[in-house]
């Protein structure tokens, strides 16, 4: 804090209490300041070099991306493609112990499988399971032909229909498998995006993604399937959520992490090795939660003002309905302005509005957030109006300045009256 500043800040707090609009002020000016020393001090963090063809990070609460490296080019995908396939399974199959029947495929040599054979049944609970942890493609076959009703062809248009509903504009499917296939791509940012639509709509795919291991069936026999994302597991904070390869693609991997209150979601693309792809995706992660923090500007139901009512000595309080929360870099202040009235007048219902917060990350308006009323505001009678009127320090100057034109008046014709009984005695 300035020196100017923390003066005008001593001055305003003294007349706080007499001055509302003065503590309206002080509030802003104070949590400002706040923000800005906190910003002050906090430590630049530079991003990581990485050795990948792209990469993104996000903010998995609004979808924003935090940084990236050719985030939005549209490159192969591999294994990372079956976040679409589940996503379009858990949209169209009600009951996950729904039985399929595996269809006439084989896969290639190089396949990503568990060995289902032609005719062999397994629940949908299991194929998802099966297709997200050990990333099996012939699992993903099945899902695709029978969601599909008999045609993976179909099953693939709904996948590109939904990356078009979800505004994936870098994404485009070929494959529900993530084999090199000409037109199966997508971007950094969108398979982000993806998953955190995917988290987010689904507690069932939240909690697989996040599986070490698990164990399925088929007819009377039990697999036991391991996750290819071995980053769960070794670090509670990881929580997801896909990995792929291909000649292509290279190493992918898709990673979701919270900490701190914050989930981010990261995409490396094209690293060289599983190693190579878990350095990288950690370097991002944790230089997301190195470099950025969640900054709960407005919490719900915070008593932000407490507005003068009109005709009353009561104060109404105001609040936020809804909290926000932004994530943002350390080194970023972020400060709350409010727009509101000097005062409020009933009758007002609980809940009206009467004004707004703007949050501000440095000097960029990030969200305006509606202010009300956390209790009603009762009507005033008319008496209590005409009172409250009468005790004015206004009223009372007027009244007393009335009261001295009147006194000074009657004086003047008292002395006149008295001048003139003295001249007509004069005269008599």
């Amino acid at each position: 804090m300035t020196p100017a500043l923390r003066s005008l800040v001593s001055r305003l707090a003294v007349v706080a209490l007499a001055t509302p609009l003065a503590a309206l002020i002080l509030l802003v000016c104070t949590a400002s300041a706040s923000a800005a020393g906190s910003a002050a001090h906090a430590r630049t963090v530079p991003p990581p070099r990485l050795a990948v063809t792209g990469a993104s990070l996000i903010d998995a609460s609004t979808g924003r991306v935090l940084w990236g490296i050719k985030a939005n080019a549209e490159l192969p995908i591999a294994s990372t493609t079956k976040l679409m396939t589940a996503l379009i399974t858990l949209q169209h199959v009600r009951r996950l112990g729904t039985i399929f029947t595996q269809n006439d495929w084989t896969p290639a040599a190089d396949d990503s499988q568990i060995g289902l054979d032609p005719g062999e049944k397994m629940s949908v609970h299991d194929l998802l399971v099966a297709m997200m942890l050990p990333s099996a493609d012939d699992a993903a076959e099945d899902l695709a032909y029978n969601v599909g009703h008999h045609s993976v062809a179909r099953f693939v248009a709904m996948m590109n229909a939904e990356a078009r509903a979800l505004h994936l504009t870098r994404t485009h499917y070929s494959t529900p498998i993530g084999l090199d296939t000409p037109g199966n791509y997508s971007s950094p940012t969108d398979l982000d995006l993806l998953a955190a639509y995917d988290r987010d709509h689904s507690p069932f795919f939240r909690r697989l993604v996040d599986t070490p291991a698990a164990k399925i069936h088929a007819g009377n026999s039990t697999r036991y399937v391991v996750n290819r994302n071995d980053l769960v597991g070794r670090y509670r904070w990881i929580n997801g959520v896909k990995t792929g390869h291909t000649n292509d693609a290279g190493y992918v991997l898709v990673l979701s992490a919270t900490r701190w209150g914050m989930t981010l979601i990261s995409s490396v693309l094209g690293t060289s090795s599983e190693a190579a792809r878990d350095a990288n995706a950690l370097s991002l992660i944790e230089y997301g939660f190195t470099a950025f923090h969640l900054d709960r500007a407005i919490r719900r139901n915070q008593v932000l003002a407490r507005l003068p009512e009109q005709y009353s000595s009561q104060r109404a309080p105001v609040i936020a309905l809804h909290p926000f929360s932004y994530v943002v870099l350390k080194t970023r202040a972020v400060h709350v302005v409010l727009h509101l009235p000097k005062q409020v007048t009933g009758p007002r219902a609980r809940h009206t509005v009467v004004g707004e917060a703007i949050v501000y990350a440095g000097r960029q308006e990030v969200q305006r957030v509606r202010l009300v009323l956390a209790r009603a505001v009762p009507a005033v009678s008319p008496v209590t109006k005409a009172a409250r009127l009468l005790i004015q320090p206004s009223t009372l100057l007027w009244l007393a300045l009335v009261v001295i034109v009147l006194a000074g008046y009657r004086a003047r014709r008292r002395r006149h009256s008295r001048l003139g009984q003295a001249q007509a005695e004069e005269r008599d």
